[in-house]
């Protein structure tokens, strides 16, 4: 689990990059072609980890319930996310590794209910569960990355 924590790790701090290099107006900038935005994704991974690795293990998680209906799968933005989102988002990309960490480490995660996806993968696992959020999150990352090219 320690080269997993730490890929998990290393793409939360490349996600964090983002808040440095750009503004919110860029941030909530939707370009042209695509259906959302990079403060999205980030809004989305977070909220994505924490079904996938909280939900499936029948916990409760840590985001409420409204970051989760705002950027679960299925969506895309609705209107600018303002700047105190934005600071909870930052904030939650970090502190969301130490308390899943912790939970782990203190065995809280005892169930987990298997689940295939609607992209077809089957989650059998509390690890494949981290195993496809560590995917999932590189996909995203990618989608970012062709994102700020046009914003």
């Amino acid at each position: 689990m320690e080269s997993t924590f730490n890929i998990w790790k290393r793409n939360r701090e490349l996600y964090l990059e983002f808040f440095e290099n750009y503004s919110l107006k860029q941030l909530n900038k939707t370009p042209d072609g695509f259906s959302n935005n990079l403060i999205w994704n980030i809004g989305h991974v977070v909220v994505v980890q924490q079904s996938l690795i909280y939900k499936f293990s029948g916990l409760e998680g840590y985001t409420p319930a409204e970051l989760y209906r705002q950027y679960k799968p299925g969506t895309k933005p609705t209107g600018d996310t303002s700047e105190s989102q934005v600071s909870e988002l930052k904030d939650l990309l970090t502190s969301l590794i130490e308390k899943t960490e912790n939970d782990y480490n203190d065995e809280k995660f005892s169930v987990f209910h298997a689940h295939t996806l609607s992209t077809g993968f089957h989650l059998a696992s509390l690890q494949d569960a981290f195993n496809f959020n560590n995917y999932h999150e590189g996909l995203h990352l990618g989608f970012m990355v062709n994102i700020r090219k046009f914003v």
